[in-house]
């Protein structure tokens, strides 16, 4: 395996371990809004560094606005996303954020002009398949195995964070790729203060522990990912990202008992299937 593959494996790692700190300071009486706050301002103190550093100018860029916009809608998709794994099993809360594939490629034929054929309307059929027999409405099997509005928040999560890779795409060659990851928090800190503040729950060593635990966990995904893209083609590195669904179930089972049903297992294939029919074609 090559240096980059072997980056993205890492880096697929942390961002599984991301997921399991969100779910254990669930656990620990963490609201989701406080997380959020907790990885994004220590993100943001993170960015600035480097870019201080770096010496990199942040604010008269002329790509400002839609530096903003993907700060603003990656915010709310992260919103969505640290809400789910709250609320759902980590596998089913992961799996489901992994459709977003399917739709940066709509958004990206809608927006940015580019290639939309048959392949992506079966994948993107293939991946609402998928969230349907995870959720398994009451409508169709009987009974709900998870509680639909947080499911809802996690498909809506997997589309913002599609339309927040889009406007990245878009971004692509106007501006340094250290700016559009510093924008995010800059954008998401303030956003989430107001949020986060009402529920705000003082922690002790073990909640200290694992605020910081995501911040820096997710700064090291982002390094490595980083690293990884810029060594390997879009294609095979985007390959290793859904190792973290492999992660994913792994964790879930291992540290919180949460042993998918076989629905839920052939629903998890239809997604991961339907996203790499897309992804391996482009």
């Amino acid at each position: 395996m090559s240096i980059g593959l072997r980056y993205m494996v890492i880096s697929a790692f942390f961002f599984s371990l991301m997921s399991v700190l969100v779910k254990l300071g669930g656990a620990y009486g963490f609201d989701s809004a406080q997380l959020v706050f907790a990885r994004s301002f220590i993100a943001l103190i993170l960015s600035y560094w480097v870019i201080h550093r770096e010496k990199i100018p942040f604010w008269n860029t002329p790509h400002r606005k839609l530096l903003l916009l993907r700060g603003g809608i990656g915010f709310v998709a992260l919103n969505c996303f640290f809400y789910a794994i709250t609320k759902l099993p980590l596998a089913d809360a992961t799996v489901i954020q992994y459709m977003n594939p399917a739709f940066v490629t709509v958004f990206a034929a809608i927006f940015l002009k580019e290639e939309f054929d048959s392949r992506v309307l079966i994948g993107l059929v293939l991946c609402v398949s998928g969230v349907v027999l995870i959720a398994q409405p009451s409508f169709l099997f009987g009974e709900s195995r998870l509680e639909l509005f947080s499911v809802g928040v996690a498909a809506l999560g997997a589309v913002l964070s599609a339309g927040g890779y889009t406007t990245v795409r878009a971004l692509k060659g106007k501006a340094e790729p250290i700016l559009v990851v510093f924008y995010f928090p800059l954008v998401a800190t303030p956003l989430s203060l107001p949020a986060a503040a009402p529920v705000w729950k003082w922690p002790d060593l073990r909640g200290i522990a694992i605020l910081l635990g995501i911040g820096v966990v997710t700064q090291i995904a982002q390094i490595f990912m980083t690293r990884g893209f810029h060594m390997e083609s879009a294609s095979k590195a985007s390959m290793m990202t859904y190792l973290q669904v492999v992660f994913a179930f792994v964790w879930g089972v291992a540290f919180f008992g949460e042993v998918p049903d076989l629905f839920a297992l052939v629903g998890s294939c239809l997604i991961l299937g339907g996203a790499l029919f897309i992804v391996i074609k482009r």
